[in-house]
């Protein structure tokens, strides 16, 4: 089984991103092909940058840092479930982002965006760019769950629709082959 983390963006009292990243776990789950935890920075709560060296050196000196290290290791691809603030990704994604280099590489990502009109396709476009500087593979296929609040029940549960829940599927499918390709080099590049 690969291990899938699906981490959320937003950490503001109200926030939807756990109700969408409940959503994206479960279907993750069905395809029978990961191993799925979900990251919610609102809980992990990392304070602003606080670590005095690169993260490249890998010189961790806070446990919170350790800890975040060492949960996204062992991650084989991830899902980024992501709202729009400004025309960009909420501040502590990129935040927790940049905390770590190494631990990101060689890994596949998948982007749920989810907000208004737009659906978050602006915070999808930069968060690629940045994943891209961390070596991870930002794949094509993603979500965009435009208006999504008309979506969320009153049992707070995202219920989707077909085209979101197919959309859903082809990215999963993607994950899974690019997470099995780039395993198989990480672990070449371990060897070395």
């Amino acid at each position: 089984m690969l291990k899938l983390k699906v981490i959320t963006s937003t950490t503001r009292p109200g926030r939807k991103g756990p109700i969408i990243a409940r959503w994206i776990a479960a279907v993750a789950e069905q395809t029978g092909h990961f191993e799925v935890e979900i990251l919610d920075l609102g809980d992990i709560n990392l304070p602003m940058m606080d670590e005095a060296f690169h993260p490249r050196m890998k010189k961790y000196a806070h446990a919170h840092t350790k800890k975040w290290s060492a949960t996204i290791e062992e991650a084989d691809a991830f899902l980024f479930v992501t709202a729009e603030y400004n025309f960009a990704m909420p501040a502590p994604l990129k935040n927790a982002l940049d905390y770590l280099y190494w631990e990101w590489n060689n890994k596949p990502a998948g982007i749920v965006s989810y907000g208004g009109g737009s659906g978050g396709t602006r915070a999808a476009q930069m968060l690629k760019q940045v994943l891209t500087a961390l070596k991870v593979m930002p794949l094509p296929e993603g979500v965009i769950l435009n208006f999504f609040d008309k979506n969320i029940n009153e049992q707070d549960e995202f219920v989707a629709t077909e085209s979101a829940d197919r959309s859903a599927q082809t990215m999963l499918h993607e994950v899974e082959k690019w997470a099995v390709a780039l395993q198989a080099l990480r672990h070449k590049e371990n060897a070395v």
